[in-house]
């Protein structure tokens, strides 16, 4: 194998080569100066994107992962540089999204002494990545910049961070890379049990009135195509988390909805009258059980998932099958009998109807003679989308419209926060998502409150012109803080009303076409001419102040009392 002596800040960027990267999120500094010396010689291989503030850079990364299904890179300094990675990292952690991140650190004499921008970030951010580590020698680089890669995109997918110390960049080696394909004390895929797969199918043969509950784990195991065959041998139900939201057609006609505190009335409902509960991919987060104590007390669990950690964590399950869920997929197709369960099929089309005229209608087409709904506006945006864009979500209210209406056609197309829950997560990741994926539409649905957290990143939008859509539905509060302080606090709006300044200023500010709706007979012609639009371009639309997001299920409360209203 051929070397050369190059210094280790080369040898990091010829590691990110070697691994496919030519995209990534970053904000320089002194510990990382050199790095970033060596991404200005190699710029026309490596493209690199000034975000405006280190978190964008992780939510940015994280956009190009969930969009992609490639590993997404962020490069920060040391210091406030890396902890300003943290937020993005955890988001990362807990949505299982593949991630490196790259910090600077203080040269390695000055380790521990309290130097300009030194911080702990391997103590720091330990409880948040799937591993970390730091180099403080040049020699080190390629082998941990390859265990990086392979651990994070290998089995259930997550952030890693390399903190590299200065030293180490100047340093010379000898450069040689190899790709890690296994690490000894890493098992990133259990084996498959067919025992296992053969005990879930006979479960499934014998059930009477079945319910699929499927999580991203279809996706990140690249899975929806075997998986919708499974739905349609099996006949059975389907019901999605937020992060499962778009493995499946939105309207494929066993797909009956979502899961959790917001979900759809029926599959919250039928969780507790089911027989058998097949969950695939997913980890029964509290968002989507409610109260364990009440959780499908009924049922017989079926559980396939990568993680061994899920296993009986939350839901104690009748069989669990650990691998691959497209190996387990493949291996438990054959054993499954033809079926339809039209009867109890029938059951959810009732319970959905009971929730159109009670919920759905009247929020996607008002009749109140209120102010526009969000979902209302969703909906138009289905309307010219036809299904296939991609809708990048932050968190709150406009969130769980976003996930309830919007229309899917094909996978990996709802990008949002999903277990941190973090505000601020989607005009970054928005960028991210569309330049992984520059052929498809991508719109970024933002709340007033989330907007202001990441609104820095508009600078980045005008920089790189890349082409975002991005709609704020401006309610001028926290609106779901507010909808709980409504129900709840007998309406005490604690700190929850928003005094905002004028966006369609700042937007234009940045030189982005913006547009304010006020009224709900423009707001078809403003979601056209934004759908239509080459460049980037912000929709604001001022929607109805206390529209709420029904059902919902309070917290700690059983999926079968979810509120209609």
């Amino acid at each position: 194998m051929e070397t050369n002596k190059i210094s280790g800040a080369e040898a990091v960027i010829r590691c990110l080569l070697a691994e496919g990267v030519d995209l990534v999120y970053g904000y320089p500094g002194g510990a990382i100066m050199p790095v970033y010396d060596e991404l200005y010689k190699f710029k026309d291989e490596l493209h690199h994107v000034l975000v405006r503030h280190e978190q964008g850079a992780t939510h940015a990364a994280q956009g190009f992962a969930r969009a992609t299904g490639k590993v997404g890179v962020a490069i920060a300094t040391s210091g406030p540089g890396a902890t300003n990675l943290v937020t993005g990292i955890a988001d990362a952690q807990i949505d299982s999204t593949p991630m490196v991140c790259i910090t600077g650190q203080v040269g390695k004499h000055l380790l521990g002494s309290d130097a300009f921008q030194e911080t702990d970030i391997i103590g720091i951010s330990t409880p948040v990545t799937k591993w970390n580590y730091q180099i403080t020698e040049a020699s080190e680089i390629p082998e941990i910049m390859a265990k990086a890669f392979y651990i994070a995109r290998s089995g259930r997918p997550g952030p890693v961070l390399v903190d590299i110390t200065k030293n180490a960049q100047f340093d010379l080696l000898d450069f040689s890379y190899e790709k890690c394909t296994a690490i000894r004390s890493y098992v990133a895929v259990p084996k498959l049990k067919l025992k296992k797969v053969e005990e879930a199918a006979a479960i499934i043969n014998n059930a009477k009135k079945p319910l699929i509950v499927f999580g991203q784990g279809i996706i990140l195991g690249k899975a929806e195509e075997l998986f919708k065959a499974f739905v349609e041998k099996t006949g059975i139900p389907a019901a999605w988390t937020i992060l499962g939201l778009s493995a499946l057609p939105t309207d494929h006609p066993l797909n009956v909805g979502m899961l959790g505190m917001h979900g759809n009335y029926a599959p919250n409902i039928m969780t507790n009258e089911c027989d058998v509960l097949i969950a695939l991919g997913m980890r029964f987060d509290d968002r989507v059980t409610g109260n364990l104590e009440t959780y499908a007390k009924q049922a017989k669990v079926i559980h396939f998932d990568i993680d061994p950690a899920e296993i009986d964590k939350n839901v104690k399950t009748e069989v669990a099958v650990l691998g691959d869920v497209k190996e387990s997929l493949e291996a438990i197709l054959p054993l499954i009998a033809n079926k339809s369960h039209d009867e109890w099929h029938n059951k959810f089309k009732e319970l959905y109807k009971i929730e159109c005229d009670k919920v759905i209608n009247e929020e996607l087409a008002p009749t109140n003679g209120k102010g526009i709904s969000m979902g209302e506006t969703i909906e138009m945006i289905n309307k010219h989308s036809k299904g296939d864009a991609i809708m990048v979500s932050d968190v709150g209210q406009h969130q769980m419209f976003t996930c309830r209406y919007s229309k899917f056609n094909q996978s990996k197309s709802n990008v949002t926060s999903g277990g941190l829950g973090t505000m601020g997560f989607a005009l970054p990741a928005a960028i991210g998502a569309k330049m992984g994926m520059p052929d498809r539409e991508v719109v970024a649905i933002i709340g007033d409150g989330g907007f202001q957290m990441t609104i820095q990143e508009l600078g980045t939008i005008f920089q790189t012109k890349v082409p975002v859509k991005i709609v704020v539905l401006n309610n001028e509060f926290l609106g779901m803080v507010r909808q709980w302080q409504q129900l709840f606090f007998d309406r005490r709006y604690a700190s929850t009303e928003m005094t905002n300044p004028n966006f369609i200023a700042i937007a234009e500010g940045y030189y982005i076409k913006a547009k304010k709706v006020t009224k709900r007979e423009d707001l078809d012609a403003a979601v056209a001419e934004m759908m239509a639009s080459k460049e980037s371009y912000f929709l604001e639309v001022m929607v109805e102040k206390e529209n709420n997001v029904f059902p919902m299920i309070p917290t700690g409360a059983s999926v079968s009392d979810i509120r209609l209203s």
